[in-house]
């Protein structure tokens, strides 16, 4: 199975879509990433927003000038 990866963006709308009433095995099916990685995901990103430019962990998108 080929692996992709995923931005936090991304990820956290999946999520959303859980916390919206989605059934996580379809979710899983739907996107083709495995539960474990759901539930992994879940318990690493649940909760967490992307706020503007700025990602969820703090962290500015893009590079930074010194």
């Amino acid at each position: 199975m080929k692996r992709t990866q995923l931005s936090e963006k991304q990820i956290i709308d999946i999520l959303k879509e859980a916390e919206a009433g989605a059934v996580a095995t379809d979710l899983c099916r739907r996107h083709g990433m495995s539960s474990a990685t759901y539930y992994a995901w879940k318990a690493k990103f649940g909760g967490l927003e992307v706020v503007g430019r700025q990602t969820a962990f703090g962290h500015w998108t893009g590079r930074t000038r010194a």
